[in-house]
């Protein structure tokens, strides 16, 4: 017997039942099957079909798109599973029953057959690795493979760097023309690319003169959103020919001949997919090579999802540090917005200065914690509306030391110590609190100290309005080799449209480009 039921998602639909055994119609005739009384639905939208390869969904020419599993459909009729999405203009329906007559797992996506599928516990996976389909042990050269594959586990600090590594491997092992990564992401789970490698290089080139990827087709979103939803890995080997599935961009564009879709999972979660490809001139991929992909992404998953845990760990340290600098600011009126312009202008100063990515996140995480140490002066002086005495100075300057000291007490951030020190330290040794000059001078400190100054020149105070940033900009330069690292102030000069764009995208209270009689540049 061959069934559909289909259960309305969203809207005035949703909860609402149509079955039927043959044909289902949709649209907004009232002589449909099912009738969709909404505006973004054509009067006759789409059909679903009962034929001999089981249900087939295919538009009817309609304004808005038929699109299955987020995928738009071109002419032709489809295939439809259960549990699958289907979405007719803004109305969605899923696959609540289907029933038909169709044997095995033979099933067309896009313009391959899905020759064989495998969906098996993230241990049974990882016997892929050591056994082939008749339990023989791999050869010594597959499993040196394998095994090089994995060495980049070990190296979780850089989420796309541990991405694209085991991609590139993955590749190589299993002689792909191409891979890809996709990852759910956000709350609704998402599916992304997130990293793409090229292995063989084809009669029609993957890769540019440039060494980009060209913009074709990289893999068939179809597939990774059946993988992805069914939990389930799939070994796809080309189809008879077929008039409907010859549209398939992402894979005639893609050059695809066969294909592994693997789903990448720990014992815990379903992370994404691991999408491999080859050429029509290259040999088909097999069910071996299923079970070793499938052992592969099993392998890999526990890297990736470390990875992102630490990723996760970074982000809410930052909003934490981000949310601390916020409290610390909201002590002084008079210096809104300042902790945010000084990190934009650091990091801008610091990626000129091609840094490398372990002092860029020092950075990053150090400066919105520059000022950390004006929680222990009292308001009295932090929120004096007039111009501070000598003394009063004096006791504004200790805020670098009570900020070290602050630090001092959380091993973790260590490292970030002399950016909050020695921010207000001198090239020419003239600064505080130590009187540190030239090299001496942390380098992270002396990029903070060139963005903390020129914020303090260009902000308004109560007994002051601040400098236009070409008076600040020309301060810079006069200050190069006196209170600033010639090099620092040098690239910062060299990005001075950036850093005016940034005052203006960062809504900052600095006053840009007008006249002023200001003659002499901020001490804090």
């Amino acid at each position: 017997m061959k069934r559909i039921c289909l259960r309305g998602v969203n809207g005035a639909i949703k909860g609402r039942m149509w079955e039927a055994a043959t044909l289902l119609r949709v649209g907004r005739l009232d002589s449909l099957e099912v009738v969709l009384n909404d505006t973004s639905v054509s009067r006759c939208h789409a059909e679903l079909r009962a034929t001999e390869r089981g249900w087939r969904v295919s538009d009817l020419g309609s304004t808005n798109g038929t699109r299955l599993n987020g995928v738009r459909l071109g002419t032709g009729n489809w295939p439809v599973r259960i549990r699958d999405l289907l979405q007719f203009g803004e109305v969605a329906l899923t696959v609540e029953v289907l029933e038909d007559d169709v044997d095995g797992d033979i099933v067309e996506t896009d313009n391959l057959r899905v020759a064989h599928t495998q969906q098996v516990t993230w241990e049974d996976a990882l016997q892929g690795l050591a056994f082939d389909s008749k339990r023989t042990s791999r050869t010594s050269e597959q499993l040196l493979a394998l095994l090089r594959a994995g060495r980049h586990l070990v190296n979780i600090e850089g989420e796309e760097e541990l991405l694209r590594n085991i991609l590139n491997d993955a590749v190589a092992v299993l002689d792909a023309q191409r891979g890809s990564i996709i990852l759910a992401d956000g709350a609704n789970g998402t599916l992304r690319l997130r990293a793409l490698a090229t292995g063989r290089v084809e009669p029609r080139a993957a890769v540019s003169g440039r060494g980009e990827i060209a913009a074709r087709p990289c893999y068939s979103q179809s597939l990774a959103l059946r993988c992805f939803s069914r939990g389930e890995s799939i070994l796809c080997q080309s189809a008879d020919e077929d008039p409907e599935l010859a549209m398939a961009k992402s894979i005639s564009e893609g050059s695809m001949a066969s294909v592994l879709c693997v789903l990448l999972r720990t014992p815990r979660k379903k992370l994404g997919i691991l999408h491999l490809d080859r050429n029509p001139w290259q040999k088909q991929f097999e069910i071996d090579d299923l079970k070793v992909a499938d052992g592969l992404a099993a392998n890999m998953s526990f890297g990736i999802e470390c990875a992102q845990l630490l990723r996760k760990q970074r982000d809410l340290f930052l909003a934490s540090i981000t949310t601390l600098a916020q409290c610390i600011e909201s002590r002084d009126q008079y210096t809104g917005g300042h902790t945010a312009r000084v990190t934009s202008y650091s990091m801008l100063l610091a990626q000129e200065m091609n840094l490398e990515p372990s002092d860029l996140e020092l950075i990053r995480i150090g400066t919105p914690l520059h000022d950390i140490g004006k929680i222990g002066i009292d308001d009295s002086i932090l929120r004096k509306p007039e111009k501070l005495t000598e003394e009063e100075f004096r006791i504004m300057q200790s805020h670098t030391v009570k900020g070290a000291e602050i630090l001092e007490t959380i091993p973790d951030l260590s490292a970030i110590i002399p950016i909050v020190r020695h921010h207000h330290e001198r090239w020419d040794g003239r600064g505080y609190p130590d009187g540190l000059a030239g090299e001496n001078i942390s380098p992270l400190a002396r990029i903070v100290s060139v963005a903390d100054a020129f914020d303090a020149m260009t902000s308004d105070r109560p007994y002051r309005k601040g400098m236009p940033a070409q008076k600040a900009f020309d301060e810079v330069e006069k200050q190069s080799g006196k209170q600033f690292d010639p090099q620092c102030a040098a690239m910062f000069l060299s990005i001075r449209e950036r850093v005016v764009a940034e005052m203006r995208n960062g809504a900052t209270t600095a006053v840009l480009l007008k006249p002023t009689t200001l003659k002499t540049h901020a001490k804090v």
